[in-house]
């Protein structure tokens, strides 16, 4: 993997935590580690984080439009329950899921704006079982 891990900005690190603890859950992740001012997030079995979200009274949403943060999703299901749980948290809508077929034929992904302004993804590749 070329990526070791990427961290965001947030300026209310408990609002921010609940929000990734909830959406993070039905893709596999949980928050791994809480110190003063950050927390990460991982999968079980693997020794650190790999993303993180640190508390900054200048965070702001990243300047560059196609910035975004994809996760893994393990089935088509847990990419719907991220969407659902993250509208529900706070998020908004930018992009109901569903398949994009001009990626490839069984990229399934939703997208969604999180309360920091970061452009969040979910994305499964595979067809259904």
């Amino acid at each position: 993997m070329l990526i070791d891990h990427i961290s965001l900005g947030v300026v209310d690190l408990e609002r921010a935590m609940a929000f990734y603890d909830s959406v993070l859950e039905p893709l596999g992740g949980s928050r791994l580690l809480t110190r003063p001012g950050n927390a990460g997030y991982g999968t079980a079995g693997r020794p650190k984080p790999r993303f993180w979200i640190r508390r900054r009274d200048d965070a702001s949403p990243p300047f560059q439009p196609e910035m975004h943060v994809a996760f893994q999703a393990p089935d088509r299901a847990a990419v719907d329950a991220f969407y659902a749980r993250a509208l529900r948290l706070g998020a908004t809508d930018n992009g109901k899921p569903g398949l994009r077929p001009r990626y490839h034929e069984n990229f399934y992904a939703a997208y969604v704006i999180d309360p920091d302004g970061h452009r969040l993804e979910a994305v499964h590749h595979r067809p259904p079982a």
